[in-house]
């Protein structure tokens, strides 16, 4: 069976999450375009959206219905040849309208799993815990035999879920990156026995949906967070080795600051931990521990913030919780410090000013991400860059060296331990996934 005939009925497991939302929007709109074309008229479509809470699967069809609008509205020229022979559809607006409408018309919200019985394509977007992800495939394979199902997990082998439900090869992991209506990444993750006509279909999904496919070998982390969680407790290392001289808040900020301006990243290491979630970040952290043996993944100060109940992680409407850091308007606005409690204000410049004097000069040729992004000739300033950095005499340059030496050490150890195919496949993922503006793996650190 085709794709086109397979996306005739499907179904997303935890739809009104913040990862399940950009699924069903994205798949809902895919089917309503295919819904629309002349060879498909009469063709029933059915988007099964399934989620425990009815008040987030209702802010889920608001969620769609504002999303499609936007989407509408830019593809205005698309949307009109759609209804080019709907006569009593004039104005622009109306045609927009009968559009989202459309989209809308193909999901079917429910918190009972068993509405999604005979769904021909399952996503399972569910939080990163394996208990929760296996009981509910068990139970769409009994409701849904022949289905092939595409898991959203971002550390959890593909086989072990494989394993335990007993799918034959017919799931694959399909990790998009948050948010998914705008990240072009998917990381793709299978292994030999994945069922051969389930990885076409992955693939012709990916151009369908214009998305980046990157493969990745079925190891928890797989390649984006295999990276991310070690360069991540670098950063967590580096504040235990300045915690003594800097104060441990003082030293959150430095890192955070030395890894966003000197490694030229789009948001510091700390913020970013945030925005994932402190809590998830330890999830996938016991998930690498459990599955990747001779390398023990740790460290106290996540489990200090856990337990005060500090866990970052992002509100329904895509605000920013506090947590390393705290945040005003979705900006960095003071550290956390376990000791008191509460937040130093990066206002108090006295505070702020006294760790970057500390910190020291930067290299005069830096330039901020934003300005590197789309610049065309950003390889030729990496390299002239990198040599001023070298030749720096500063915290923060050292700092910044040592730290672009172990993300490219990490990256180097995705390769050689199987997870990646090609240093361009990491460089890839961090390129794509995590906005970065040079691969890890490169010429301008040794």
């Amino acid at each position: 069976m085709s794709l086109d005939d397979k996306l005739t009925r499907v179904a997303v497991l935890g739809a009104a999450g913040k990862m399940g939302s950009g699924i069903t929007l994205l798949l809902a709109q895919q089917m309503a375009l295919a819904k629309l074309q002349p060879q498909n008229k009469g063709r029933y479509y059915r988007l099964d959206a399934i989620d425990v809470s009815d008040q987030a699967l209702d802010g889920l069809m608001r969620y769609i219905r504002e999303q499609s609008q936007k989407s509408a509205e830019k593809m205005t020229v698309i949307v009109r040849d759609l209804y080019k022979d709907r006569s009593d559809l004039v104005e622009n607006s109306e045609i927009i309208n009968e559009y989202v409408n459309e989209v809308v018309s193909v999901i079917r919200p429910a918190s009972d799993i068993g509405q999604a019985k005979g769904a021909k394509l399952i996503f399972e977007a569910v939080l990163e815990k394996l208990d929760l992800k296996v009981s509910l495939i068990r139970k769409m394979k009994e409701l849904c035999p022949d289905a092939y199902f595409f898991s959203n997990t971002s550390s959890i082998p593909i086989a072990e879920m494989d394993r335990q439900v007993g799918l034959n090869g017919k799931i694959i992991g399909y990790h998009f990156y948050n948010p998914p209506a705008v990240q072009k990444l998917v990381e793709v993750i299978s292994n030999d026995k994945t069922d051969a006509h389930l990885k076409e279909l992955a693939a012709e999904l990916g151009k369908l949906l214009r998305k980046k496919l990157i493969p990745s070998n079925d190891i928890a982390g797989f390649i984006g967070n295999g990276h991310f969680i070690r360069d991540g407790l670098h950063a967590l290392e580096a504040v235990s080795r300045l915690a003594p001289d800097f104060t441990e808040p003082g030293a959150v900020y430095a890192v955070n600051k030395v890894s966003q301006d000197l490694l030229i990243r789009p948001m510091g290491i700390f913020q970013l931990l945030d925005y994932v979630g402190i809590e998830v970040f330890q999830w996938i952290i016991d998930v690498m521990n459990k599955y990747i043996p001779g390398e023990t993944m740790h460290h106290d100060l996540l489990e200090r913030m856990i337990a005060k109940g500090i866990l970052g992680g992002q509100r329904p409407d895509g605000s920013q919780k506090d947590g390393f850091l705290k945040y005003e308007k979705n900006r960095p606005a003071g550290v956390y410090d376990l000791g008191t409690g509460s937040y130093l204000p990066l206002s108090d410049e006295a505070w702020a000013k006294g760790i970057e004097a500390r910190l020291g000069s930067y290299p005069s040729s830096l330039k901020p991400w934003k300005a590197l992004v789309a610049d065309p000739n950003k390889e030729a300033f990496f390299a002239t860059y990198f040599q001023e950095l070298k030749q720096t005499r500063s915290l923060a340059a050292e700092l910044a060296l040592a730290y672009a030496q172990k993300s490219k050490a990490i990256g180097q150890k995705l390769v050689a331990d199987g997870v990646a195919a090609s240093a361009d496949d990491v460089n890839g993922v961090l390129l794509n996934g995590f906005f970065h503006v040079y691969g890890p793996i490169n010429d301008y650190v040794s």
